[in-house]
């Protein structure tokens, strides 16, 4: 697979299919690693962030979550085949496991969420085992990693908010003992039914943020990268730099 660089993070050039089928890859041949879903606002924090840029730079999988992201590509003139959100990746990844009873942990999201996430995603893909849960209010690691090792799961979703996930994911690759691991920021909040998604046509038009900015008013400062990354784009097809 190639990688694009978008504003010094480089992401896989991947469709949604393509980039399911590499994570099942990497799962069946025990490979490991991890799968990190870059926006606009985690491309500019890793601008500003050298260990953050790291932990993205070694991520197995670095897939487009946002249409910011596919709209930057096309104005560097570099385009993306197609934007491939983090939370639609796992449910795909999952459906694939739940066909041989394959298994994942939930990782993160207030206490309970987890578990609510897990009884529903075991409903929605029949034979899918979840493995564990733990929330994301820890203050070491060590009993966390523990839990993990001791379950085993294919697929492991770390959603401790950006960029804490992809750091821990970063610091934590050789040790924890799972096929794949995949931040996921709020994931399991949507998976649980804690918070609603943006409506199917929103998501078709690229306008999930407006949605969420529309429902959480508070968001309009990290909103506000989403200009900022715009303008850096269009500043480096201009300039080259």
């Amino acid at each position: 697979m190639s990688r694009i660089e978008i504003l010094g993070v480089s992401f896989d050039n991947v469709t949604m299919d393509e980039a399911v089928s590499a994570a099942m890859g990497i799962i069946a041949e025990g490979k490991r690693g991890y799968v990190v879903t870059p926006n606009p606002e985690i491309v500019m924090a890793a601008r500003e962030n050298p260990d953050l840029a790291r932990a993205v730079g070694d991520a197995s999988l670095v897939l487009p979550d946002g249409i910011g992201v596919i709209y930057g590509a096309k104005i560097l003139g570099t385009p993306l085949k197609e934007k491939t959100p983090g939370i639609d990746f796992a449910a795909r990844v999952m459906e694939r496991l739940a066909d041989r009873q394959g298994s994942v942990f939930l990782f993160g999201a207030k206490p309970g969420v987890a578990e609510q996430a897990g009884e529903n995603l075991r409903e929605k893909f029949p034979g899918l085992v979840i493995a564990g849960t733990a929330d994301g209010y820890f203050d070491d690691d060590t009993p966390i990693i523990e839990q993990i090792n001791a379950a085993k799961p294919d697929l492991l979703l770390v959603c401790l908010g950006s960029p804490k996930q992809e750091l821990w994911m970063h610091q934590h690759a050789g040790q924890v003992q799972a096929g794949l691991m995949a931040g996921l920021g709020g994931s399991l909040d949507v998976f649980a039914g804690v918070v609603q998604r943006a409506p199917e046509r929103w998501q078709k038009l690229g306008l999930e943020w407006l949605y969420r900015l529309l429902k959480e008013p508070k968001r309009i400062g990290r909103m506000m990268k989403l200009p900022q990354f715009a303008l850096c784009a269009v500043k480096e097809r201009v300039t080259g730099k």
